[in-house]
């Protein structure tokens, strides 16, 4: 992971002890480590529609082409693709999920953030 120490940080002063960032690349480091928490230590026995709000919403602000080059958008793309498509064989690596946490800071950089966001209603995990 490049930027370790600055999604640290991020995860430090942007995501609360329980329930969602009002930042959106505290949301975003949030959404990355519940995944990769339901993966790696649950093998996604409890995934439903609360996981898949979470993998979405990492693709829907990391899919900015003003940020990212095409070759980075497919990569972002595939690694949500394989999350989404993983609830029955949990994708285990660390690699996947500390390269979207690479993107985050990388869009965080790029945007100037933080970025403040509504807290979803609809978000239960």
């Amino acid at each position: 992971m490049k930027y370790f120490e600055q999604a640290k940080e991020i995860w430090t002063k942007h995501v609360p002890e329980n329930g969602q960032s009002d930042i959106v690349e505290g949301e975003l480091i949030r959404a990355i480590e519940k995944l990769r928490w339901e993966a790696q230590s649950n093998g996604n026995g409890n995934w439903d529609e609360g996981f898949e709000m979470l993998a979405s919403y990492i693709l829907e602000i990391l899919n900015d082409n003003e940020v990212f080059k095409p070759d980075a958008l497919l990569e972002i793309k595939s690694d949500i693709n394989t999350l989404l498509t993983s609830e029955y064989e949990p994708y285990l690596e660390d690699d996947l999920y500390d390269r979207l946490a690479d993107c985050v800071i990388e869009w965080h950089l790029a945007k100037n953030g933080p970025i403040k966001r509504a807290i979803n209603p609809n978000l239960y995990r």
